[in-house]
């Protein structure tokens, strides 16, 4: 039995779908196309998802259980704020650094929100994935300053990161994101050395 006769049609389809939309685009990416690259037939895919926009919803959701590896697998290192703040950077880096058929295009979830009509449930997945990466960062920074100043340096660095990620996609490298984590780096370094930690935090 091949590998690809053992995965179940739902993945196959979102395997697939991943792989087109990121490389072509959902608009211009067709059912045919989909369906022909998963190897199933086309009620298959009907079979699995009300619409070609249930499968978009679905690739966004997935694009984000992605990233939010990605993030738990550097971050099982993590030993202080600045290890978090960099595991952020580095989250978004390997995300980067994986083959793509035509290699790096920016990230994948805001490329996705710009071909989204204003409300439509794939933007608010889009922004809510934004938001958890702000908090998260705001999580690790709350060791070194009072909750206010913890936000706002978490925006400034979620700035920061979503720049990069334009940049590095324009370009179709990741070294952007490198310099990005220097600059993060020397934010936190300020914010320690300015001594915001609250009494309950933990340096």
């Amino acid at each position: 039995m091949s590998g690809r006769t053992r995965v179940p049609a739902r993945q196959r389809l979102l395997d697939a779908a991943a792989r087109l939309f990121y490389a072509d685009g959902m608009v211009a990416t067709g059912i045919d196309a989909i369906t022909a690259e998963a190897g199933v037939a086309k009620m298959s895919l009907y079979n699995n998802f009300a619409s070609k926009d249930e499968l978009m919803l679905a690739y966004i959701e997935a694009r984000h259980a992605e990233w939010l590896e990605l993030y738990r697998a550097r971050a099982e290192r993590v030993t202080s704020a600045e290890d978090g703040v960099r595991a952020v950077f580095d989250a978004y880096a390997d995300h980067a650094s994986a083959a793509y058929v035509h290699g790096f295009r920016g990230c994948g979830l805001l490329n996705a929100a710009a071909e989204l009509p204003a409300g439509s449930p794939g933007r608010d997945a889009v922004r809510r994935h934004k938001e958890q990466v702000e908090s998260i960062l705001a999580e690790h920074l709350t060791a070194l300053a009072e909750h206010e100043v913890a936000e706002r340096t978490a925006e400034q660095l979620a700035f920061l990161l979503e720049g990069a990620m334009t940049r590095a996609g324009l370009e179709g490298r990741a070294d952007r994101l490198e310099h990005a984590r220097m600059m993060a780096d020397a934010v936190v370094e300020r914010l320690r050395a300015e001594g915001h930690t609250t009494a309950g935090g933990t340096p």
